[in-house]
Parts: C-alpha cells; sequence; structure tokens
C-alpha cells in the first residue's frame, strides 16, 4: 500500500508566569510584563482560525496550563500590567515617570514589521531613534503620547482581525486618538483573548484540531526529580551545593495539568509536551500513570539514545531518515507510551529563518524540504511502502513577529499548497499513532535524560547563576517539606508559590546563555513568588532571597544568543543584531588591548546566510582612518581540502595570519564591491561567483549564503578579518583569535 508523507505539526504555545505574588489590589492582579495579553491578542486565536479555513489540514498545538490562567485572568479583567495601566491613564496625568516609561517600552515590538507599515507609529519611532530619549520627553506633546500608546497596542492586533470594523476605523484614522479610542482598542484585546480558549475546543471536538498540554507551570521535569540529572550529558557539570531531589512534584504538576485541561476542554488530553522537550527515564512512570498516551522531543535526544548523530546532505535532508520520521514506544511500568521527535532543523526553519524570505518562496522551499524527505523514504518501487511521519514543532508565538503580516501570508500560501497535495497529508499525533501504533521500541531506561538544547540540561542548570537560584528552590522546597501540615488543600498559596518557582523560564534566564532587557525583572519574579512560599508558611524571608541572583549589567563578549537575519545596509540596526554574537575590538577593551578604529564585531547565522557587522569609532571613515579593503577568511579546522596562505603584502609571521585558508572573501569598502575567492592546488586562489551584500554607513554588515560557501549543516569553521590597502597588510581582527562559528 503506498502512502503519502504524514506531517504532524505542533505549535507550542507558552509565556512565563508574569503574575506578581507581592503586588495585587482589589482591582486585580499585578502582572509584570504584558507579553500573555499581547501575543494572545496577535498569535494565539489567529493561528487556528486561519487553519480552519482549510479544514483537510489536521495540526496539533499545546497549550500551557500557566498560559492558559493568564488568559483568563486578562478575560476576567482582572489582569493589570504596566502597559495596560498606562495605556489607560488619561495623557493629562502622565508623571514624567510614566512618559519615561512609554519613551522607553511603547516601541517594544520588531520594527520592520509591527512599526514599520504604520505611518504614525514610525514617525513616532523615527523620532526616538533619530533625536533620542531625552528629545521626545522635551518636545513630544500630549496627543504624541496618546497616539504612541495606541499605537502601541494596535500593531499588536493580528491583521487577521484588520477586517474588524473597529479594528479597520482606526487603522484609517492613524493619529488623533483619545482616551475612548485607547479604551475601545483594550476591550478589543478582552474581546479577542475570549475566543481563545473556546475555538480551539471547538475545532478539537470537530476533528481538526488536538490540544495537548505541558506540566503545570512549564517545569524541566527530570531536573525535579533529580538535579543530578544534569550530568548524563554533561559529566564533568558542575551541580549546585544541594541536591533537588523532589520526584512526587512530577506528578503534581501533571495531575494540575491534566485537571485544568479536562476542565476546559471536556476531555481527558491524549499528548503531553514536556517542557522544553525534556524527558529522561526517570519521567516516564508519571507520565503514562496520569494517562498520557503520547509525549514529543527533539531529534537530539533520540540521536544521544541511538549513539547516532543525525547527519545532513548540503540541502540539510537528514541522512537515515527512517530513524528519525516515525513514533516509538516506550514500555513503563506504569504501561506502554509513544514518543515522537521533531526534525530540528525544519523546525527552525520555520522559527527563524523564513520569516527573512519572500512568503511565496518560504512556503515553497518548506514544501521542497518535505519533498525531498519523501524521496529519501522510498523505496526501490518508487512509493512510500510505510507510514512514515515528519513532525514539526516549535514555538508557536514569538516568531510570527518576524514575518510580513505576522505570518499571515506564508501559511496561506503553504496551507493551501498542502491543501492541494495529494502526497503530503497533516495529521494530528494522536490521529498518526492511533492508525499506525509504533513498531519500534526504545528501553525505557535507555532514554536519554535532556532537552532539545543541545540534548543537554545545560540551559538551565550548570552556571553559577543558575546552580545560586536551584539552591534557594531547594531550601525553599525543603521549608515546605518540613510543614507536612501545610497541603494543598489548606495553604494552597504555599503550594502555587513553589509550583510557579519551579517553572523553567527564570532559569532559561539565568547566568550565560540567554539574556533580554527584562533579566532583572525574570529575577525579582523569581524571587518573589520564593517569598510568597515563606509568607503563606509564616516563615522568615531569607535574606539571600531578597538579593538579586545575579548583577544585570550590560554584555561584553559574548557568543551568539539565537539566529539573527539583518537588513544588509550599513545602518546596524540594533533590533537586528540583537542576539548576535558581540567581540569588543579596540579601546572598548581597556588599555592592554591594541588601539583600533574598529569598536566591535558582531557575528551570527541563519540557515541561509551568514552575518558580520563591524563598528567604527566616532567619527571614522573608510579609505581614512580605516584601510579600504577588507579580507574575510574561513579556516577549516581538521577537514581535509586545499587550503592557501593570505596573499598580502607584509604579512606578519604569527598565528592566526601565518593559518592556511579555504575561503576568501574581498570588500572593498569604498566602492561596497564584493568578490569571492576559493583555495585551489599548489596554494593557490580561484574566483568564484557569490551573492554576497555589503553595507556600508555607519558601520559594515556583510552577509555570505551558505550556498557560496557549499559548507553542509554541523559544520564548524573559524573566520579571520584582515584590512589591507593596496594588498598591503594594515591590521587584523579579533586580536589573537578567531571568529567561531556553527553552520545550522
Amino acid at each position: 500500500m503506498a502512502h503519502p508523507l504524514y506531517v504532524a505539526f505542533i505549535w507550542h504555545q507558552h509565556q512565563p508566569l508574569y503574575k506578581s505574588r507581592s503586588n495585587s489590589s482589589a482591582m486585580g492582579s499585578q502582572y509584570r510584563l504584558p507579553w500573555v495579553r499581547l501575543h494572545g491578542t496577535k498569535d494565539y486565536l489567529d493561528l487556528v482560525l486561519l487553519l480552519e479555513r482549510y479544514p483537510n489540514l489536521h495540526q496539533t498545538v499545546n497549550l500551557v496550563p500557566s498560559l492558559i490562567l493568564q488568559i483568563e485572568d486578562y478575560v476576567a479583567g482582572t489582569a493589570l500590567d504596566p502597559y495596560l495601566t498606562t495605556t489607560l491613564t488619561p495623557v493629562e496625568q502622565l508623571s514624567l515617570e510614566q512618559k519615561e516609561f512609554i519613551a522607553d517600552h511603547f516601541f517594544d515590538a520588531n520594527h520592520h514589521t509591527l512599526i514599520d507599515p504604520h505611518p504614525r507609529y514610525a514617525e513616532l519611532y523615527g523620532q526616538h531613534q533619530d533625536r533620542g530619549r531625552s528629545w521626545c520627553l522635551e518636545h513630544w506633546s500630549l496627543q504624541d503620547y496618546s497616539d504612541l500608546l495606541a499605537w502601541h497596542n494596535l500593531a499588536w492586533i493580528d491583521p487577521l482581525f484588520w477586517d474588524d470594523p473597529e479594528v479597520e476605523a482606526w487603522l484609517q484614522k492613524g493619529k488623533d486618538f483619545t482616551l475612548s479610542d485607547r479604551q475601545r482598542i483594550i476591550a478589543k484585546h478582552r474581546e479577542i483573548l475570549s475566543r481563545i480558549i473556546p475555538q480551539h475546543r471547538k475545532m478539537q471536538e470537530a476533528g481538526q484540531l488536538e490540544v495537548t498540554t505541558t506540566p503545570y507551570t512549564h517545569p524541566i521535569l527530570p531536573l525535579l526529580a533529580d538535579t543530578d540529572a544534569g550530568r548524563v550529558a554533561v559529566p564533568q557539570m558542575a551541580l549546585p551545593q544541594e541536591r533537588f531531589q523532589y520526584p512526587d512534584d512530577m506528578s503534581r504538576h501533571l495531575e494540575k495539568a491534566w485537571g485544568m485541561y479536562k476542565d476546559r476542554f471536556g476531555c481527558p488530553p491524549r499528548g503531553l509536551w514536556p517542557s522544553e522537550q525534556s524527558v529522561s527515564p526517570a519521567i516516564l512512570p508519571d507520565v503514562a500513570k496520569q494517562g498520557f498516551q503520547w509525549l514529543c522531543s527533539d531529534e537530539a535526544v533520540l540521536g544521544w539514545t541511538l549513539k547516532h548523530f543525525f547527519n545532513r546532505d548540503e540541502r540539510g535532508t537528514v541522512y537515515e531518515p527512517q530513524l528519525l520520521y516515525r513514533p516509538y514506544r516506550l514500555e513503563t511500568s506504569a504501561g506502554d507510551l509513544a514518543i515522537v521527535f521533531r526534525d530540528h532543523r525544519l523546525s527552525d526553519l520555520i522559527g527563524f529563518t523564513y520569516s527573512a524570505m519572500e512568503p511565496k518562496r518560504a512556503a515553497t522551499d518548506l514544501i521542497g524540504q518535505l519533498e525531498a524527505i519523501a524521496r529519501s523514504l522510498k523505496s526501490g518501487s518508487g512509493t512510500l511502502d510505510q507510514p512514515w511521519l515528519v513532525t514539526i514543532a516549535l514555538d508557536g508565538e514569538n516568531c510570527w513577529e518576524f514575518y510580513p503580516q505576522d505570518g499571515k501570508p506564508f501559511l496561506e500560501t503553504l496551507y493551501q499548497t498542502l491543501s492541494d497535495d495529494p502526497d503530503i497529508k497533516l495529521v494530528t499525533v494522536s490521529e498518526f499513532v492511533e492508525q499506525f501504533p509504533p513498531t519500534e521500541t526504545l528501553p525505557a531506561d535507555q532514554l536519554h535524560s535532556g532537552s532539545w538544547v543541545d540534548g543537554s540540561f545545560t540551559t538551565w542548570i550548570g552556571d553559577p547563576a543558575k546552580n545560586r537560584a536551584w539552591d534557594l528552590l531547594t531550601a525553599a522546597r525543603q521549608t515546605l517539606a518540613n510543614h507536612p501540615e501545610a497541603t494543598e488543600e489548606n495553604n494552597p498559596e504555599a503550594w502555587e508559590a513553589l509550583y510557579a518557582a519551579e517553572g523553567s523560564d527564570w532559569f532559561w534566564w539565568f547566568g550565560e546563555g540567554h539574556s533580554s532587557n527584562q533579566d532583572a525583572m525574570f529575577d525579582q519574579l523569581f524571587r518573589e513568588h520564593l517569598a510568597a512560599l515563606y509568607q503563606a508558611l509564616n516563615e522568615p524571608i531569607p535574606e539571600n532571597v531578597r538579593r538579586p541572583v545575579e548583577i544585570h549589567t550590560s554584555r561584553g563578549d559574548h557568543p551568539p544568543q539565537g539566529f539573527i537575519h539583518p537588513v544588509i545596509n550599513g545602518q546596524g540596526d540594533e533590533q537586528d543584531w540583537d542576539k548576535a554574537g558581540r567581540i569588543e575590538v579596540g579601546g572598548a577593551r581597556g588599555t592592554m588591548h591594541r588601539s583600533s578604529p574598529i569598536q566591535r564585531l558582531w557575528y551570527g547565522v541563519d540557515h541561509l546566510n551568514f552575518y558580520m557587522r563591524l563598528d567604527f569609532q566616532t567619527g571614522v571613515q573608510p579609505g581614512k582612518e580605516i584601510p579600504p579593503e577588507l579580507n574575510v577568511l574561513w579556516f577549516y579546522a581538521n577537514k581535509t581540502m586545499h587550503n592557501s596562505p593570505i596573499s598580502l603584502i607584509d604579512l606578519p609571521n604569527e598565528a592566526p595570519l601565518n593559518y592556511q585558508f579555504h575561503h576568501h572573501l574581498g570588500v572593498n569598502l569604498l566602492t561596497q564591491t564584493v568578490w569571492l575567492q576559493e583555495a585551489g592546488e599548489h596554494f593557490t586562489w580561484h574566483s568564484r561567483a557569490t551573492r554576497a551584500q555589503v553595507g556600508v554607513g555607519n558601520c559594515v554588515e556583510i552577509s555570505v549564503p551558505w550556498a557560496d560557501l557549499q559548507v553542509p549543516p554541523d559544520s564548524s569553521l573559524r573566520i579571520a578579518l584582515v584590512l589591507s590597502e593596496g594588498g598591503r597588510y594594515r591590521e587584523y581582527l579579533p586580536e589573537n583569535a578567531l571568529v567561531p562559528i556553527s553552520v545550522p
């Protein structure tokens, strides 16, 4: 029997618990940040409404319980966040502090997609960027503030709702918004939020959607069972001083998620999205005992389990696809579970790369990726003789901010093409595993303990700051254990505070690895939950809970924090490069480092390109203070290939300048022309075609397609930058180092 290629999309909808436990009033719960309300207005309802237009396409959506609780607070009108209360304040009553807050935070959005398309919003943003915060505070009128308050909230209303008569009228109005307008915009937010849960339930009951859940507040279950699980993937990991080992908390989170789900959806859940796709043998009996039938994780976890690394060809298609594109059976003491593993690369393409492409081209590329997978799985007869399942699972909210019109053109093109394609069939995970039960078994005790991040838990434990946070949590948990009289029935405040503190999000932001302009707020929220636990037990709050877990200062040198796709125009847009790696060069590094007209170097990648940016010292110009020729050289360690030395006069005989390189991109900073060379036999260089882009303005920005370099995915390479003039060496950077790059 010939089968289509089955594809399971799983969209994960989650926000941290922003509700403060120390700042509520009779008017409502105080939320520190607005992202549940804003993403709820822009991302949760439209995703399923758009899908509903294509009834043959079935998908899975995961709704985290803590997200549902926060949505319900906003719908009930009991949730107040600083952005909301400021929006509803008459502009005549705004204090200087509130005006400063507006200037600092009411452009919190991707300006390419949410600000620039709206002329009035873009005008105010341009004033803030070009003239600065102080100028705005001095010159903005009360009407400017009113318009900015309105537009921040309008811009987060999804384009799918722009044909709503009220929304359409506001968009056409454009400016001169009143307090009444702002009140009605917020009422529209609540109206959209109120439809989210009912729409998901309706589509699940119709059979087009499967809704899954996550442990109650999104904790890393394997680490609740035992923080020593961190050493499975990283044997030498530095662990917290005190071992956290409360496996009963796993069952509590699962039971609370199960109960919430049944109450909202009228039936028990079948699938579980373990927080951060984190699994281990220790969690499986509790998952099965609670009644879940399947769970999902990442290909890295499967690879560790099978002791197999999923290599890919130059297109990105997995070798040995039969290992990845199938569900597996896990036998536990409480019954069998099915587990699926997502294709990490396909998920990342949607999450981080397709937003930078024209929507139709991006949708076509994804279809082509799926067709390539199907070809790799076909038998000698040229058909799919077995039912194979490709799982694409990713964050369902944050990526759309970077897409034109919040992803609507991309998804419409993708869904229409898939609806017309008989060879690709979209299914829910439950549909597939019920029709085609797993035939391959993974011994439960051999399942790797890890997450989607490199198959390890290093994102949540092992760093000194993360470990300090675990020690605070362990002490609080032990205090609760010392009060056996405090049950969930008679002291729910203590237990709810514990569950909130056990959430994964706080540990994500502590220490190295991830950073945002809200790190201090996440630190504060984590400690507020711990303080509330002590207060509920009538215990004194320890002094170390009152102090920040870490000092939150601006970042110096750091590796990339995620994928980027900047506009290459020489302007150095700060949002475009926010997640890039950074290396301080010239005087920024202090007196022990050589002076350079280049201040810092930024670098990053997506699945299409490598990106680099050089910031100038104030006032310097290429061709004057900066040599006019930039040479970018790629060094491939431990690779068998032709390599050649740098062909510049007066080149010092010192590392890394005396290394041999395989690719050389030349850039004329005056004419903004580029050329690419590849090393050949006998230390020669040969010209190659390139689609590299360069922009020179207040900085230098460069993008180089991976296709130009013909480097396979998962490769590691390093880069040197050399400045020259008339073919003569002038200087290189970064000092005494190469820039490390990993090809996605």
